[in-house]
């Protein structure tokens, strides 16, 4: 009577083993650790397989690995499976941050990523080149001298706002004063608008 549970046991096992196995194999296909790592930490496709990048070295990977966001990403094939249930495969030069994006190496990996097959797979991204024109010292200097004017056209009139608050009383000998502060406001604004 002892060994029938421990019999059940062993028959539960033994039925529910290759099923588990299966339904592994289906979601992760192979064997996956998780993986603590630094922010600069990079998973990069390179020679037909997925290393770990720290720090200017790369170090050989024997499992598949689980980002802390969930992101799966199989050392051996590049696939990359998003916690979406997107998946994506790595080329030559790409990589996955830490943080579980995708950095393309080229805009052919790009392009057949999303599905794209009219971008050439040798393509190249474009170095970025400023096309902005670089001031001159004579430009510069005019600048200059116009953010000193326009400066000392809003100081005086920071100066006479504050006359002006000080005369508002109720006294009619102030009204004179205010008018006056008035008309100099209104000539400074002129001057700072033109």
């Amino acid at each position: 009577m002892k060994n029938l549970p421990i019999s059940l046991l062993a028959l539960l096992l033994a039925v529910a083993a290759p099923l588990s196995a299966a339904a592994q194999t289906k979601t992760e296909p192979g064997p996956t650790t998780r993986v603590a790592a630094t922010a600069s930490d990079q998973y990069l496709m390179q020679n037909g397989e997925v290393v770990l990048r720290q720090n200017g070295r790369t170090v050989s990977l024997s499992k598949n690995v689980v980002l802390s966001n969930g992101t799966k990403v199989n050392y051996k094939s590049g696939i990359v499976e998003f916690p979406t249930g997107k998946k994506t495969t790595l080329r030559e030069g790409d990589y996955v941050t830490i943080g579980g994006d995708v950095v393309f190496a080229t805009p052919g990996s790009a392009a057949a990523a999303r599905g794209d097959n009219s971008v050439p797979a040798d393509a190249k991204f474009n170095k970025y080149v400023d096309r902005g024109t670089t001031p001159t010292s004579t430009t510069t200097t005019i600048i200059d001298s116009q953010a000193n004017d326009l400066t000392t056209l809003l100081s005086r009139k920071i100066q006479l706002l504050n006359e002006k608050i000080g005369l508002m009383t109720p006294n009619p000998a102030n009204q004179a004063a205010i008018e006056s502060l008035n008309q100099q406001i209104k000539t400074l604004d002129a001057q700072i608008n033109r």
